[in-house]
């Protein structure tokens, strides 16, 4: 019997959206991204505490999660590649390899995953990185299919590497429709997207999707204003989130977590969140 990723989406899309914590970054090899989370052990105990629908973690790390024994906790999203281009020094060769090559997505079946993710770089001038990518969507996909396991697809495009000191985010609404277009094409069941300079483009990123897509959060930026740009991109049509540093680096992330729960499950404005937040803190 074929089974249908919606099977697995179902634990990830709580009441239609999702909140996913990602604390995958390990796999970078950059330092920067690695404060806040030395101690994985405290750090898994607190987010699955703090109750948000998904935590995104990689193979190394996720028996913290999934050796949890209560009902109820997140979702597992598992990370199934790794690179160097989130560095902030531009190397002789970028590249982007699964982790599991022989077969990528069976730890993600072994682990009980409910959801797999896989990056789609676009560098400036890195032809051969963007075509490594593809070839491991193609790879992963292929496998997916095979388990009913849904793929999640990381477009990025980013600046080059001379205009901010280390690979940024390129907010540009143009090129990130364009590969987010392309990650559809190619079978992404969930996109993981860069949000738009203007949150009001928003729209266009969903529109080109056709799937459900969560807003992909980035370095830790002022709570309030994350939380105003979080609920513009859910008001124009994301399904969910994907934060890292903006929960995990904060002082209280369970009281960040009750926040952005409240904008993507109970339609809370900005300011509403900002409330929740001072509830909890």
């Amino acid at each position: 019997m074929k089974i249908s990723p919606k099977v697995r989406m179902n634990r990830l899309f709580r009441n239609g959206g999702c909140l996913d914590v990602a604390v995958d970054h390990g796999v970078c090899n950059e330092p920067s991204f690695l404060a806040g989370l030395e101690d994985m052990p405290r750090v898994v105990a607190m987010l699955a505490e703090a109750g948000p629908d998904a935590i995104q973690m990689t193979w190394g790390q996720a028996d913290l999660l999934q050796a949890r024994p209560e009902a109820g906790k997140p979702a597992l999203v598992l990370r199934l590649d790794m690179g160097n281009p989130y560095n902030a020094t531009r190397h002789r060769v970028m590249w982007a390899e699964l982790q599991n090559a022989a077969d990528p997505v069976l730890p993600a079946v072994q682990m009980d995953a409910a959801c797999v993710v896989v990056n789609l770089f676009m560098l400036p001038d890195e032809p051969e990185l963007f075509r490594q990518c593809v070839q491991n969507i193609a790879r992963v996909r292929e496998d997916c299919t095979r388990y009913g396991m849904p793929l999640m697809i990381e477009p990025l495009v980013m600046l080059p590497n001379d205009i901010r000191g280390g690979y940024q985010v390129d907010g540009d609404a143009e090129k990130i429709v364009t590969l987010v277009r392309l990650a559809t094409e190619m079978g992404a069941d969930i996109i993981k997207a860069d949000p738009t300079t203007d949150p009001q483009d928003f729209h266009r990123v969903v529109e080109a999707a056709r799937v459900p897509v969560l807003a992909r959060g980035g370095g830790k930026e002022d709570l309030r204003l994350v939380l105003e740009k979080s609920a513009a991109l859910v008001a124009q049509g994301a399904k969910g989130l994907v934060y890292g540093r903006n929960i995990y680096q904060h002082a209280n992330p369970k009281a960040v977590v009750a926040a952005l729960m409240a904008i993507i499950h109970q339609g809370a404005d900005g300011a509403a969140a900002w409330e929740v937040y001072n509830r909890g803190a």
